[in-house]
């Protein structure tokens, strides 16, 4: 039996029609005599989607119990037994609830594509995993249910179901998603026209994505060789020269024309390592093409037009972008260039642009490495030692203890020492080990011996062949040994260049350990990074490691210039010139890193000032004013008691002393916040992390406010929360009284709470004025009074001191719209050991 085939309706946003979709795809099956079943379908009380159930075969869902609820899922047992055709299954990434077959539907989908059913289902593009931070970023909702990308991928069909932004919050606004008393919060938070354009985009680009993987898979499977221009794909063929930004923005303006244009720049190094780029030029020019919106792609090949060409089809390019050569008029003579070379052999399927810029017949700047410099002085001599010693032996150990051996042999064996040479000292030492070789087997072995003549002329011809063999073999086995010396070489710079772009991606910000990775990789003594002001200033060490570093560029022994001002200095030993290309890439990084740990050090401090004067600001203005208004009463109650000349009645007693009373509870409430701030600010808040009930905590936090202006509704069901008590009633008594004083009369303030995955959340729920969105994040600031608050009623410490307090306890605190007018406060706390609450999957808004 083959697997089944997977359809999927991938959403952009929560209600857009996916349900809707796939179940008028049930339809058409069914009219075409297709045995369709609904597995699951959630409708959410929308009736345009209740109606469509209507027609279709639905199978009963299976109850389960779970911590004294009743809750279905979807019956995979019943689905397996019942082996309809094809099964309709909604909501993709749902997490199912404890102790049914599978922990997430998908399993569920799975096993159904396992047993041949065909599935058509449903998921939201903020549900797959790979987005998961995205998604949270942009929305500042974070999906709990997620799907693997590979599953959504597996499917044998995906198709999008998009609406805009504007029909979509009409839609809603409609009653046509949600209930009306849901329609307003939603508008205003996850479903903001910006969060919409952006989930839709995230969706068009996903699917996009896995459009050109379908295409590439048919045309591999094909062996479809020629470019099929779906879209332009334009290739920047780089080489590591100045010229390199003139051929991207070029490029650049190219990809504008067309929709959905792409830019592919693309560096090929010679495999034999003899052609350098400039690191420092190629990373500007990365940089410049990935800000164009371009990738950047580094390829190594024997063939400069031949890797050049094969990248391109690879890619399905459409264009090419080369720039004029820079060689001089003269060395056309030996080939006609790359550019001309791609241009002959691209055929009828890729466009080659040639751009002239200012460095055209210029000539190379980079010259190549000395072959021989590869292999190291003391390979080298021992190569002469073995090309020319060897044979002077051999000759001498063959005349006098074997001195009829034959020519034949004698051929070989100084073949042997010539290959050996070649192994160890390179071609130059192997040509001279056959020259030699060559003049002995002459004087000593061929007649007349003991003369550089030869009688026999079957003998010339054998020692030319000898020549001609020593000479090809030693070419050979001194290619393949450096072959061998440059595949190791370009495996370590590789492995090198790797580190660093990994260090880059992890933001990783150590110079120390940069320098210190510096002096290893290239066994030097000390490495330092030395900096000046400008050219007549002295070098001061901006970092070092190692023993003895230099103070100035001069004294080393290796150095490397980073831009005017800033050099990598190095002791040791002097580093062969193709090292430089990979130092340059380290000197490159350590001036990054150099500036990041300063410009974060610069924004740390300038924080930390601009807080202290913020704070110092703000209580100077609550201590000459909140502070000295509730003093100043107590001060006029003390006068007016102590006064003889008049004789208070004992109501205008109890009056005043109450007044006094008064006073110095608000003076207790603002010294208490303004110490709880002063905590927070210096980071010494510790809380002590117990297991407890949140009925237990948050009546006691309602000590300050009327019996009346309250009204609680904590389940005694819900889990507890690992919480420090004594923070948290303070934190929950901030909110609800400034809840409270914006209130209006005859309004009771809500304070409600449920579980929700494994947090648990907390609401504070006022009809006041409200707060714009603008400022809902600048009322947890220190001193802030948001608008027509009256003077005296506290110096606007309360939601910072409780945000502080339950940031400190792993919670957050943030501000919705009351749906209808007003604010409401959210309060998240983890879960006692991040235990599953009461509901085990999310609310409908979130997983639709």
């Amino acid at each position: 039996m083959g697997r089944g085939k997977f359809r999927i309706y991938l959403g952009s946003a929560p209600g857009v029609g996916k349900t809707y979709a796939m179940l008028s795809e049930g339809h058409r099956r069914v009219e075409r005599g297709t045995d369709v079943v609904v597995a699951f379908v959630e409708h959410h009380n929308r009736p345009r989607t209740e109606v469509m159930l209507h027609g279709l075969e639905q199978i009963a869902r299976r109850e389960l119990e779970y911590r004294e609820s009743t809750f279905t899922e979807m019956d995979v047992d019943a689905i397996l037994a019942r082996r309809p055709a094809v099964a309709l299954v909604d909501e993709l990434a749902h997490t199912n609830v404890p102790g049914s077959r599978n922990t997430k539907r998908w399993q569920d989908v799975e096993e159904l594509l396992q047993a041949g059913i065909d599935v058509v289902s449903t998921v939201n593009i903020q549900h797959l995993e790979s987005l998961g931070d995205v998604v949270e970023t942009i929305t500042g909702v974070r999906q709990r249910e997620t799907v693997p990308d590979e599953v959504v991928r597996r499917a044998d069909q995906i198709e999008l179901v998009d609406m805009s932004p504007q029909a979509l919050r009409r839609r809603m606004a409609h009653g046509n998603i949600y209930k009306p008393d849901k329609v307003d919060a939603a508008l205003s938070n996850y479903f903001r026209p910006g969060n919409l354009t952006a989930l839709r985009e995230l969706a068009l680009l996903w699917v996009a994505d896995r459009v050109d993987e379908y295409l590439q898979e048919y045309r591999g499977e094909h062996n479809i060789r020629s470019t099929w221009q779906a879209r332009e794909r334009i290739v920047v063929g780089l080489t590591g020269g100045p010229e390199g930004r003139t051929l991207i923005r070029r490029a650049a303006r190219l990809a504008e024309k067309g929709a959905g244009g792409e830019v592919l720049a693309v560096y090929i190094a010679r495999s034999d390592g003899l052609t350098a780029a400039s690191p420092k030029e190629l990373a500007v020019q990365r940089t410049l093409v990935e800000d164009l919106g371009g990738t950047f792609h580094h390829v190594i090949g024997d063939s400069i037009p031949d890797a050049l060409l094969e990248f391109a089809r690879g890619v399905n390019a459409t264009q090419i972008v080369l720039g004029v050569s820079r060689r001089r008029s003269w060395q056309y003579a030996f080939s006609p260039g790359v550019s001309a070379t791609v241009a002959r052999e691209s055929g009828p399927d890729l466009d080659v642009h040639i751009v002239t810029h200012d460095e055209a017949a210029k000539g190379r700047r980079s010259l190549p490495v000395a072959r021989s410099g590869r292999l190291g002085r003391s390979r080298i001599i021992w190569g002469w030692l073995v090309g020319i010693a060897g044979p002077a032996l051999l000759a001498l150990l063959l005349s006098q203890v074997v001195p009829d051996l034959g020519l034949a042999n004698d051929m070989l064996l100084f073949l042997t020492f010539t290959v050996a040479a070649a192994l160890l000292g390179g071609l130059l030492p192997a040509l001279a080990s056959a020259a030699f070789g060559s003049l002995l087997l002459n004087y000593f072995f061929t007649p007349p011996v003991h003369k550089l003549t030869i009688a026999d002329p079957k003998n010339i011809v054998a020692i030319a062949i000898f020549v001609g063999v020593a000479v090809s073999v030693a070419s050979v086995v001194d290619l393949a040994a450096r072959r061998t010396h440059q595949a190791a070489r370009l495996r370590a710079e590789s492995e090198i260049l790797s580190f660093l772009a990994g260090s880059i991606l992890r933001g990783e910000t150590a110079l120390d350990a940069l320098l210190e990775r510096v002096r290893e990789t290239f066994a030097m003594d000390s490495v330092a990074l030395l900096e000046r002001g400008s050219e007549v200033d002295p070098w001061t060490c901006a970092g070092s490691t190692g023993t003895g570093p230099v103070s100035r560029p001069e004294d080393a022994d290796v150095d490397m210039p980073i831009g005017e001002n800033m050099a990598l200095a190095l002791t040791g030993r002097v580093l062969p010139a193709e090292d430089r290309r990979v130092l340059g890439a380290f000197a490159a990084q350590a001036a990054v890193v150099l500036d990041r740990q300063r410009l974060v050090g610069e924004a740390e401090e300038a924080r930390r000032l601009i807080e202290g004067n913020q704070i110092r600001t703000a209580l100077l203005a609550a201590v000459s004013h909140d502070l000295r208004t509730p003093l100043a009463g107590i001060k006029v109650s003390v006068t007016s008691l102590r006064s003889t000349d008049v004789d208070w009645s004992e109501e205008d007693r109890a009056e005043l002393l109450k007044g006094i009373e008064d006073g110095a509870d608000r003076l207790d409430h603002l010294v208490g916040n303004l110490l709880d701030m002063s905590r927070l600010q210096t980071g010494t808040v510790t809380p002590i992390i117990r297991e407890t009930d949140l009925d237990e905590v948050v009546p006691m936090a309602l000590a300050g406010v009327p019996d009346d202006s309250v009204d609680l509704d904590i389940p005694e069901t819900l889990p507890m929360v690992a919480v420090d008590r004594g923070l948290l009633e303070r934190a929950v008594a901030n909110i609800v009284e400034n809840a409270v004083k914006y209130s209006p009369d005859g309004q009771a303030v809500l304070v409600s709470a449920s579980a929700l995955a494994d947090r648990l959340e907390l609401r504070v729920v006022d009809r006041g004025p409200g707060v714009p969105d603008e400022a809902k994040n600048r009322i947890f600031e220190p001193f802030q009074r948001y608008g027509d608050a009256p003077a005296g009623v506290g110096v606007g410490l309360g939601l910072a001191v409780a945000r502080g307090f339950l940031e400190a306890m792993d919670g957050t605190l943030t501000a919705e719209d009351t749906p209808g007018g007003g604010l409401t406060m959210v309060i998240t706390l983890p879960v006692k050991g991040g235990a599953q609450p009461g509901l085990p999957h999310l609310p409908a808004d979130a997983t639709t």
